[in-house]
């Protein structure tokens, strides 16, 4: 999936969507103390009152916010041991074409057993699955037509998963109306908190407006942190890569190639390469593929940014070396810096930067006297605390 069909699919939760149907939901509470379901509740998703309906709908729209790579992660199915019964794929498979509600919420409930399974929790958790159908029209339709021609869509039923902690309510002071008298309440009951997911997944994925079943979507609670025993034992999936990850690796092949020493306008360079990447995806159709950074690309983007003495023989080696493997391609959005942060940030013991990366050539280091220090080439009047900073001649 890439961001425009995790976009798409998010939208429709809301209340009264003909283009996103409900059917089922299944709710489970783990007591943290035992790691065992304490209760289980399963319905037809409309018999919700209208206020749990939007309730639940705002959470899952929040499973599924965030970026790729970051809080969203594509993960791809390992296969499945001989005499397996209880692989996360088949389960989900299986049960997404059941008419029968009974099979459905019995490997719901297995999949939610597999996830506390050696696992302890620090509060009582909910799991929520839910199942629906998702339709999306076949092309862009304009508003005038949007409704007459509904029945132009792909069709795909989907899973959906919400992991949520409860909270105890703060004790407080009540005024009881029928007895006249201020009280503490007796009874505090746990709060489910829908406002932020732990974990969850989609299944299954969209590729191309098609489903693919071989790959799920995993949604961690915080930003570059995946729950990597979850997606291993619980979802049976192969090992991923976070957006820190890939510029980590992107970081070290580049240092393998050139060298740790870069002047800021041959890297502005690299960052400039890899944005147009972006730029040319943004301006595509949904479903084009997502920008990747292989052997032959990372190549192209170093010539292009001024870097000598590189060859293709050299960026596989470095491949090699860093990450093991020459095939490996590395998302292009996850290196831009300005995809993990707004910023780049220069680092020194006087003081910390921060600069955008389209801003870097204007940075430069120089000797001043046999002092190291940082020249940034400005056009205006720099500002501190609302004075105007004088200008100095630089003493040679």
């Amino acid at each position: 999936m890439n961001k425009k069909d995790i976009a798409a699919i998010r939208k429709q939760f809301k209340l009264d969507n003909d283009l996103l149907k409900i059917a089922d939901i299944y709710k489970v509470y783990i007591r943290q103390e035992s790691s065992e379901i304490y209760h289980e509740e399963s319905q037809s998703f409309s018999l919700l009152d209208m206020e749990q309906q939007e309730l639940f709908l705002t959470n899952f729209k929040k499973v599924l916010g965030g970026k790729l790579g970051v809080k969203l992660f594509e993960v791809k199915f390992k296969r499945p041991e001989e005499e397996q019964t209880d692989h996360t794929q088949q389960l989900l498979y299986e049960s997404l074409h059941s008419k029968d509600v009974e099979e459905w919420k019995a490997a719901m409930q297995r999949i939610a057993e597999k996830m506390f399974e050696d696992v302890q929790y620090e509060k009582d958790v909910v799991i929520t699955f839910i199942r629906g159908d998702y339709f999306k029209p076949t092309k862009r339709r304009s508003d005038e037509r949007e409704v007459a021609d509904r029945d132009e869509v792909y069709t795909t039923p989907f899973i959906l998963c919400s992991m949520n902690q409860t909270v105890l309510p703060k004790r407080s002071l009540v005024f009881d109306f029928t007895e006249k008298e201020f009280r503490s309440p007796t009874m505090l009951d746990p709060v489910v908190n829908l406002t932020s997911p732990i974990g969850g997944f989609l299944f299954p994925c969209f590729t191309d407006n098609a489903a693919d079943v071989n790959h799920i979507l995993y949604a961690a609670g915080k930003a570059n942190k995946p729950d990597y025993q979850f997606i291993e034992n619980v979802l049976n999936g192969e090992e991923i890569m976070t957006a820190d990850d890939d510029k980590a690796v992107f970081e070290e092949i580049v240092k393998s190639v050139v060298g740790d020493e870069m002047d800021t306008k041959t890297l502005a360079g690299v960052y400039d390469e890899i944005q147009r990447m972006l730029e040319v995806e943004d301006d595509e159709e949904v479903g084009e593929s997502i920008p990747t950074l292989d052997t032959v690309e990372v190549t192209r983007v170093l010539k292009a940014s001024g870097v000598e003495e590189v060859n293709s023989e050299k960026v596989e080696r470095a491949f090699q070396q860093v990450i093991e493997d020459e095939t490996y391609e590395l998302k292009a959005s996850h290196v831009v810096p300005s995809y993990t942060s707004k910023s780049i940030k220069i680092q020194t013991k006087v003081a910390n930067i921060a600069i955008s990366p389209q801003d870097l050539r204007y940075v430069r280091q120089v000797n001043v006297n046999g002092k190291r220090c940082l020249l940034i080439e400005v056009e205006e009047d720099t500002m501190i605390e609302g004075f105007t900073l004088l200008s100095e001649e630089l003493l040679e």
